[in-house]
């Protein structure tokens, strides 16, 4: 019987989502993972009531849902840390993440879970290898994407064609052998070195087709202090990454 499955949904202003993602990813996870499944929803002090949402979800479903409130926006790598040290404290076996405004689809869960079982360490749902691809952006956000992995692929020196991408299954042994501490990243940042730390530490990495679906409703976090942030973090990830 495979370990128990923890999908980690990082939250700011998310109420007009949150309760859909949260009920359409127990569909899938209640059918691919063993009993202990759990749903974390990491809110950063969300002002449009995506806390209280949270906190009625759990209190409905307290055995498949929980909730780590923090006081104020401190980041999506830090939301993602505090939800990866839960997690594991807790003895999940594989450790999923994914937005939660519907970028990413909940059915995909079940494919990286069975990926993350069978034979990787870190399944990886990518826009970038054969049938994966991006619905709804501009070109300048797409550009500014491939861009990103293609600068981090070749500044790094690894095979992962996605190294942005955000939609992930750990095993629990590839963040127990990451030094979490370490890491300062944040947005793009984060997922190319949470990504890279594992490759580095010899952990096999496997790429799966996903559709990328920009949000219908509620606004994106993205900005151009994320995207910058990456081009002066990734050189430093080639000496600290561990």
């Amino acid at each position: 019987m495979p370990a128990p499955a923890w999908l980690i949904l990082p939250t700011y202003n998310e109420a007009e989502n949150l309760e859909a993602i949260v009920r359409a990813s127990l569909d899938v996870i209640r059918t691919t993972a063993a009993n202990g499944h759990r749903i974390l929803i990491v809110d950063d002090g969300s002002p449009d009531g995506t806390g209280a949402i949270a906190d009625r979800l759990a209190a409905e479903l307290p055995d498949e849902v929980e909730v780590l409130h923090r006081p104020n926006k401190a980041g999506l790598g830090r939301a993602y840390l505090a939800g990866f040290r839960r997690a594991l404290e807790a003895g999940a076996g594989y450790v999923c993440e994914m937005d939660a405004d519907f970028s990413h689809d909940p059915a995909d869960l079940a494919r990286l879970l069975r990926v993350a079982q069978d034979d990787a360490d870190l399944a990886l749902g990518s826009r970038y290898v054969p049938g994966g691809e991006v619905e709804g952006w501009g070109l300048l956000r797409r550009v500014v994407s491939r861009w990103g992995c293609w600068y981090a692929q070749h500044v790094l020196g690894v095979p992962v064609r996605d190294l942005t991408g955000g939609f992930k299954c750990y095993r629990r042994e590839v963040l127990e052998a990451i030094t979490l501490d370490a890491v300062r990243s944040q947005g793009y940042a984060f997922q190319v070195e949470l990504t890279y730390r594992a490759v580095r530490n010899g952990f096999r990495v496997r790429e799966i087709p996903i559709v990328f679906r920009d949000r219908e409703v509620g606004t994106s976090k993205m900005s151009p202090r994320i995207a910058l942030e990456a081009v002066w973090r990734v050189p430093q990830m080639r000496f600290h990454a561990r």
